[in-house]
């Protein structure tokens, strides 16, 4: 094939319109555990469309009782930190499926109040779909693929107490109003 013969086979638009949905497809997986993390119902919400069915194992239900199953439940822990990895998506016209592999820790306290790091992997199997103009997660199925269960400490933050800590609920550092509160103090 000749050059000219491949400049006129390439689709540019088609090319764009899949790179842009990959793109906002990536940053709704992002938007999820973001909101997960810093404890942002609204922006965990907006993941999902309204339709959305997830299935995470502990519960299955719509995309609103899955957020609130996941605030309260990470609400109880003293922080997270989800990490995503690789992400591979097949888009076809205005719908996608996905799949996300993550890492997450938890700080959590045993019964006794001793410090614990619960860290899980998995990978989230997730179907999409565009609906006006917007790329949102529509199925989800959460798989685990190990679980570890460690002691945990915070001597870190004991030796080091300038240490900036991530925050939940609007007080993290990210958050423009906590971050210009912190530069004043």
């Amino acid at each position: 094939m000749t050059e000219a013969q491949a400049a006129e086979s390439f689709d540019f638009a088609a090319e764009l319109r899949d790179l842009a949905a990959r793109r906002d497809i990536a940053e709704a997986a992002q938007r999820y555990v973001r909101g997960l993390d810093r404890l942002d119902a609204a922006l965990q919400r907006r993941a999902f469309h309204d339709d959305a069915v997830i299935d995470c194992g502990l519960m299955k239900g719509t995309a609103d009782e899955f957020v609130d199953f996941c605030q309260d439940f990470l609400g109880t822990m003293e922080a997270s930190h989800h990490l995503l990895g690789q992400h591979r998506i097949e888009v076809s016209g205005d719908s996608a499926r996905g799949e996300v592999y993550f890492q997450a820790w938890h700080g959590v306290r045993d019964e006794a109040g001793g410090v614990r790091d619960l860290f899980i992997a998995g990978r989230y199997l997730d179907e999409y779909a565009c609906r006006d103009g917007e790329w949102r997660i529509t199925a989800r199925l959460l798989v685990t693929d190990w679980v570890k269960d460690d002691p945990g400490t915070l001597d870190f933050f004991a030796a080091n107490p300038g240490a900036v800590r991530g925050g939940r609920r609007g007080a993290d550092p990210s958050d423009i109003q906590a971050w210009q509160t912190g530069l004043k103090s």
